[in-house]
């Protein structure tokens, strides 16, 4: 009566009660996040898709920074950045899918439901690389360039979109006793650690090998930044590309290591193959193409205009006052 009175009061009538259908809704550990961020009438927004444009977003507007750094029109990359996005989308969905077959050969009709989680990022990098690699040359675009403009955004991305690995809860490793271990709930068990009471639900944690993968692509970021920076005299176009594949691919080897029910190749993981065949391909081309003088010198235009004046400097200091007055 005294709510009743007061809504009154405030000029608000209560609409009177309807009788709903119960919903049953999952209940979440409390260091669990639930996937669903917002729920309007029958539509359901994830944090998994908010985390996935949010990584989009941040890797762009790093792309479109260093694009003008190197004086590419920042308006080109987002037009490639488009095709790169469906194309890796679509690579990184076909690479999962494949990776855990016998799963969706049961269930084909969660093929499509990518806002649950399951993108591979060797499929992202196949599929956006092979967006990039055909846009610029319809359009007569420098590649190589391009290239190494994505290959240093990327890790950002990465790093975001990892997140949402903790809200589905994938990624994950064995048991552990260390305090930054993760709960998985028993919906999202795999069947090594389904046992219950082997495992119980509000005393074990997982090692969160998402955690390690942002923090390694962080780490990825801040190295490509230096080497692009602090060695620009002597790169050539494609180097940070090939750079970033060394980098993930050790870093993506390594974390294989703690994972179950891979896609095994002669009983290695497929991904350990991928890894560790990047990071010898691309460290072999590395020394090659300097070896060999293979490339076109990664010139800038701040870096450009530096030597530009640099040498004006060197010239006039070699000339005589009244020729440098004429």
């Amino acid at each position: 009566m005294r709510k009743t009175l007061l809504l009154l009061h405030c000029g608000v009538t209560a609409a009177p009660r309807r009788s709903r259908p119960a919903v049953k809704r999952r209940r979440y550990d409390r260091a669990v996040i639930d996937p669903i961020a917002i729920r309007i009438g029958p539509l359901a927004v994830h944090w998994y898709g908010i985390i996935i444009a949010a990584a989009v977003l941040g890797a762009a507007l790093l792309g479109s920074w260093e694009a003008r750094r190197r004086g590419e029109d920042p308006d080109v990359g987002w037009a490639i950045l488009l095709w790169a996005l469906v194309a890796g989308v679509l690579g990184a969905r076909i690479y999962h899918v494949i990776h855990q077959w016998d799963f969706y050969r049961a269930n084909p009709g969660l093929i499509l439901q990518v806002w649950n989680g399951g993108l591979g990022i060797p499929g992202a990098i196949a599929g956006g690389g092979a967006a990039v690699l055909i846009y610029t040359r319809v359009n007569k675009l420098p590649t190589a360039r391009w290239v190494d403009i994505f290959a240093i955004a990327l890790p950002l991305g990465q790093a975001i979109g990892r997140l949402g690995n903790f809200v589905n809860q994938e990624l994950y490793g064995p048991p552990t006793s260390l305090p930054w271990g993760i709960p998985i709930d028993a919906a999202h068990r795999l069947p090594e650690w389904s046992n219950l009471a082997a495992y119980p639900v509000a005393t074990t944690r997982f090692v969160p090998l998402f955690a390690y993968e942002a923090i390694a692509s962080l780490l990825t970021l801040g190295a490509l930044l230096f080497i692009s920076r602090r060695f620009a005299s002597r790169l050539f176009d494609g180097d940070m590309l090939l750079v970033y594949l060394m980098f993930y691919g050790l870093v993506r080897s390594y974390l294989e290591t703690y994972r179950v029910e891979n896609w095994l190749i002669a009983g290695i993981p497929t991904a350990t193959w991928l890894g560790l065949g990047a990071f010898l391909v691309s460290g072999g081309l590395l020394w090659l193409r300097h070896a060999r003088g293979w490339g076109t010198p990664s010139v800038h235009a701040g870096v450009s205009s530096q030597v530009d004046d640099a040498t004006d400097d060197a010239g006039s200091a070699g000339k005589p006052a009244d020729a440098e007055a004429g």
